[in-house]
This record gives C-alpha cells, structure tokens and sequence, in this order.
C-alpha cells in the first residue's frame, strides 16, 4: 500500500513540475520587456538584434520555443545566462549548497528555539512565563522576515558589531575547499578559523529566516504539549514520583511531536523560498540573491532555471515529508 501510494504521489509531482515549467515559461514570456535590447548596446542594428534572437531562440513561437526548451531540460541543459554566457545549470548548482546551508541552518535554529520555547511554556503554564511565551510567539508570528533581519542588522551589526553583515565569507580567507558546501566542508576538514567566519556571516540572515517559524513551532507543539500532559500514561508518571519536566521530556513529547516534524517539513520549503529576500538583504552569495539580478537583468533562461530548481526542491520535499508521515503513521497510508 505504502508503495502504490509512493508511485501515485510520484506522477502527481512530476505532472505538478511539468504544470510549473508551462506556466513559468509563459509568464516570463508575456512580462513587458527585452532581454535582446538590454544585451545590445544603444544603437545596435537590426541585423545584431536579430541574431541574438535566432541565437537563442526568441525568433520562434512560444509553443515552439517551450518544445526546445522543454526537450532540453530533460536532458539537462537549461541553457545559456543571457547576463553571464555561462550554462545556467552550473550557475544554478555553484549557488545552490549557499542557498542549502543557510535553510538547514535556519530550520535548526527555529526548531531548537520553538522547541525550548515549547517546553517551557507547558513547564510553566498558567504563569507570566507561559504568558511572555506567548507573547513573543505574536511577535514572532506578526513580523516578517525581512523586518527581522533590518532589525538584526541594527542591533548586532550597527549597535552591537559582533557578526558580519553581508557576504557570504571573508575575501581574505583562502578556501581549501572542493565543493559549494562550504559550512560541511569546513567541519570535516577541521579549519575553524573558517567556520566561526562562515558562522559569523550566516548568524544574522539565518536568524531572521528562524523567528517566524520557531514562533509556530512553539505555539503548535506547546498546544500539543498541554493536551497530552493530562492524559492518562503522564498522569501514570507522575504517580511514579516523576517530575514534572521529566513528564513533559520523556511521556509527553514524544508523543506530540509528530505532527510538529511535518509541520517544520512543510515549511523547510517556505524557508527556502524566504531565502530570495533575506540574501539580497545580507548580500548573501545564494540562489536568491541570483534569481533578483536575474530578474533584473531579464535573464530568462536563469530565471526559467531557478525557478524549476525551486518547484523540483518544493515538490520533492513535500513528498518526502508526507511519505514520511505516512510511513510513522500506519493510518494514512489507507487515506
């Protein structure tokens, strides 16, 4: 069963891709606008315009451009960076692990803080530390990203300079790295002098990512939490003389937190997508940052190229985090 619904839930995504890369060809298609004008300068001619249209295909109907287009995605060429002459895909992959890195660092931090959060508002409830808790779970919820992070960059880069506030890492630092995936590659090679700079660039934008979500992280689990401390195995518990913050570590998380790890699955992917902001903020070197210059400069092929990067990591997160959930819960799989 659980594999007839795995297969299902393959052809719904891959036919969810196919609908994302229709609608964003067209759309980016019909947007006012030429990328062959902002290539040439001021008083090209006509015969330079129209070779770089036939050069990338702009000379063709769009049914007739998707289809090249199209056929050559499925074969891994996502074409040519109108603004760099560089292949997209590699553009695309060279900023990716940024882009990884800073949403892995961000869901860390909300779920450790939600988390925290949590537990010390059902430890202490019906107190002005449940009530606080609560609180900064409005703010947390009512503020976005962006203001976070202007609010960061104040306090920790202006007022109190303690972290870096744009960039990605020290220019003066040479890389011995191989990869994009500096951050992983810095632990296993044991250099900290470059991860406390990789960490001291990635606090402030990954922070700001975090506040919103650890603020729904602590209301759903501390919700749960309050529910479950009162049922029959956590009254058991405390018969047996156990405290009540042992109670809530050890009988009532574990059994409220599953539907908190799909919530925090779910929204790894608004994470990512909050990341083209929040980099343009911080001038951090990622994907998000690239897709604005692409979209400024009206590189279609790169911004066709990231947002398919996006929708395949989207879909295909939200299909991990719901077989998952089916796969902890025998109950869905015959939903």
């Amino acid at each position: 069963m659980l594999l007839r619904q795995t297969v299902s839930r393959l052809i719904t995504t891959l036919i969810t891709l196919f609908g994302v890369a229709v609608i964003v060809f067209v759309v980016i298609r019909v947007v006012p606008g030429n990328p062959i004008a902002m290539m040439l300068p001021p008083g090209a001619s006509e015969a330079d315009i129209e070779r770089l249209k036939t050069l990338y295909g702009l000379d063709k109907s769009i049914f007739e451009q998707f289809v090249i287009w199209f056929g050559n995605v499925l074969h891994g060429d996502f074409g040519t960076s109108i603004s760099t002459r560089q292949p997209v895909l590699s553009l695309v992959l060279d900023r990716l692990p940024a882009t990884l890195e800073l949403s892995i660092m961000a869901l860390v931090m909300a779920v450790a803080i939600g988390v925290t959060l949590a537990i010390l508002g059902t430890r202490f409830r019906g107190r002005k530390t449940e009530a606080g808790i609560d609180v900064a779970n409005g703010i947390g919820l009512s503020v976005p990203d962006f203001l976070w992070g202007l609010a960061l960059i104040l306090l920790f880069g202006v007022l109190w300079p303690v972290f870096q506030i744009s960039g990605r890492v020290s220019p003066r630092l040479e890389l011995p790295f191989t990869s994009q995936f500096y951050l992983f590659e810095s632990i296993l090679r044991l250099r900290f002098d470059i991860l406390a700079d990789l960490l001291s660039h990635m606090f402030m934008p990954a922070l700001a990512l975090a506040l919103p979500l650890a603020a729904i992280i602590s209301q759903l689990l501390k919700q749960s939490l309050k529910e479950t401390v009162n049922l029959d195995y956590s009254v058991l518990a405390r018969t047996k003389g156990y405290s009540e913050t042992r109670v809530i570590l050890s009988e009532a998380l574990p059994n409220s937190i599953l539907p908190t790890l799909t919530l925090v699955g779910v929204q790894f992917t608004f994470l990512i997508g909050g990341t083209v902001i929040i980099e343009r903020l911080f001038s951090y070197e990622g994907l998000g940052n690239m897709a604005i210059d692409a979209v400024i400069n009206r590189d279609l092929p790169l911004i066709q190229g990231i947002v398919i990067l996006f929708a395949i990591l989207f879909t295909f997160v939200n299909l991990a985090v719901d077989m998952t959930y089916a796969f902890l819960n025998p109950k869905l799989r015959h939903a």
